[in-house]
């Protein structure tokens, strides 16, 4: 199963009446569809999560979907609380009081940072055509990391777009130039 990452406009709040500055929002919102991924699009069901959920499976939450000083809170130390609710994947922590967790908790507060972003491997997708338009549905994944981002599109095209097996030949180029622009686009903001 290949990594994959979707990022869409997703609010961000932020609560500073607690402990610490508290970060919630929606890395997914479901029955909505993406933006054109190279030759289709895509939408996440209601459960799509929720055997990874169940499961208790190791999620992290990032910004930019990097982990080691910008992992910003984690399930297994109970930082990170996610759950299923009618309009998506809900995700809540307490912004660390470490550089990053400040950073992130003022660039939120500017409005400079506010979409989030998930990473996961399919377990089950079903795909259709309607109105000459492929669409994906994942129906069940395994939930990675939830990561706070700075661009809506897919910035991680190393892993966000993969090759669609069984696709015809005219996709499978669309989806190669869609990746040579995000990759292009990722180090232009790099620098």
């Amino acid at each position: 199963m290949d990594l994959e990452r979707r990022c869409s406009e997703i609010e961000v709040r932020l609560d500073d009446s607690g402990a610490g500055p508290a970060i919630s929002g929606y890395a997914a919102v479901f029955n909505t569809r993406s933006e054109d991924l190279g030759g289709f699009v895509e939408e996440v069901k209601p459960g799509a999560f929720r055997k990874s959920l169940r499961r208790g499976d190791d999620v992290r939450a990032l910004v930019e979907h990097q982990g080691g000083l910008l992992t910003l809170a984690r399930r297994s130390s109970g930082t990170l609380r996610l759950r299923e609710d009618s309009k998506g994947l809900k995700t809540d922590f307490t912004a660390p009081d470490t550089s990053a967790g400040r950073d992130l908790v003022e660039l939120i507060r500017r409005g400079d940072l506010s979409q989030m972003s998930f990473g996961f491997k399919v377990v089950s997708d079903e795909w259709r055509t309607e109105n000459k338009v492929e669409v994906r549905t994942l129906l069940e994944v395994d939930l990675v990391d939830v990561s706070i981002v700075s661009f809506p599109a897919y910035p991680e095209t190393s892993v966000a777009v993969r090759a669609l097996q069984g696709r015809n030949r005219a996709r499978d180029l669309r989806l190669r130039a869609l990746r040579l622009r995000m990759e292009a686009v990722r180090l232009k903001y790099a620098r």
